[in-house]
């Protein structure tokens, strides 16, 4: 019990530093564009991705932000053993969370939703199997900010269950990637 206690202080630690220390103080309501590119991983059924981000943050403390997230990432379908997989979409519908080490530097977070899968509705050209519709979405980073810019490094996956696997090809929609975003100040 000792252990969890001193866990449990450092965590609480670790985010009031978050809390102290400041983004700009003119910047706690912002609209973010970004795009980003990437290596779908693990994956039998596409090779990379590419896509664009949209969200909305608010920050609640100067070193916490909340907000909506939504954008658009393109998978694209690779051959394997004779499946010849389509290109498929993600769109997601989700809530962020950022943690801003201070005003520029160190920041981590996630988004967390659901994801819609859009495109052709067979996973591969020959085959009957069709595409799942979407599943829960999650999307973690660690990357650095300053007032306007930010850089991470990303992970994005749709969580499908078995829908969509074809044989011991299993559908799988995630990938690790970069992303940079824009931030536009909208005041307070």
């Amino acid at each position: 019990m000792e252990t969890t206690l001193k866990k449990l202080i450092l965590g609480l630690s670790l985010l009031s530093v978050g809390f102290v220390y400041a983004q700009h103080e003119d910047m706690t309501n912002m609209f973010k564009i970004g795009a980003n590119a990437g290596v779908a991983l693990p994956s039998s059924n596409a090779s990379m991705s590419a896509g664009v981000d949209f969200a909305y943050q608010n920050l609640i403390t100067p070193g916490f932000g909340l907000g909506l997230a939504t954008g658009y990432k393109q998978y694209f379908g690779k051959d394997n053993d004779g499946l010849e997989n389509n290109d498929f979409g993600v769109i997601p519908v989700a809530g962020m969370i950022r943690i801003y080490s201070k005003e520029a530097g160190l920041f981590f977070g996630s988004d967390v939703g659901y994801g819609f899968i859009t495109g052709l509705e067979k996973v591969a050209d020959n085959s009957d199997v069709e595409r799942p519709d979407g599943g829960l979405y999650i999307k973690p980073e660690i990357g650095w900010h300053n007032w306007h810019w930010n850089i991470s490094l990303q992970y994005t996956k749709v969580f499908t269950g078995s829908k969509g696997e074809i044989g011991s090809q299993n559908y799988d929609t995630g990938s690790l990637g970069l992303g940079v975003t824009y931030n536009f100040p909208l005041g307070k």
